[in-house]
């Protein structure tokens, strides 16, 4: 027996791509949110040296020496400056890093405490 075989043609066209269809008002609702930048501000008090707050400011953010003494004068003189701004992980690792640096050695008999440091969010 002869086996018989009928093969059937099918044009395809190669140029056309077969793309599901999408939605764009779903995809505009989907986008992410921006967070906002935070601030990481430095507090002013009584028990810590300029120079130790100096020295902090050089050690956790690499500011030259003119840039760090501004910042502690203005936190001196005003009760608080912003030192440093950007996403919220890096302005909570950058707030523990200055915490962590404890309180000036020289004035811990007077009853120094680490630095006091707080989050802001900026418009």
């Amino acid at each position: 027996m002869k086996e018989s075989s009928t093969a059937a043609t099918v044009d395809v066209d190669q140029s056309t791509e077969l793309k599901p269809k999408r939605n764009t008002s779903t995809q505009s609702r989907t986008k992410p949110k921006r967070q906002p930048p935070y601030a990481v501000i430095l507090h002013n008090d009584d028990y810590n040296g300029m120079d130790f707050v100096i020295s902090v400011l050089k050690k956790v953010f690499g500011y030259g020496t003119s840039k760090a003494v501004w910042l502690m004068l203005k936190a001196h003189t005003t009760g608080q400056a912003q030192v440093w701004s950007g996403s919220l992980e890096v302005a909570e690792l950058k707030a523990d890093q200055l915490r962590c640096c404890g309180a000036d050695p020289a004035m811990v008999a007077s009853g120094a405490s680490k630095l006091t440091v707080s989050l802001r969010p900026l418009e």
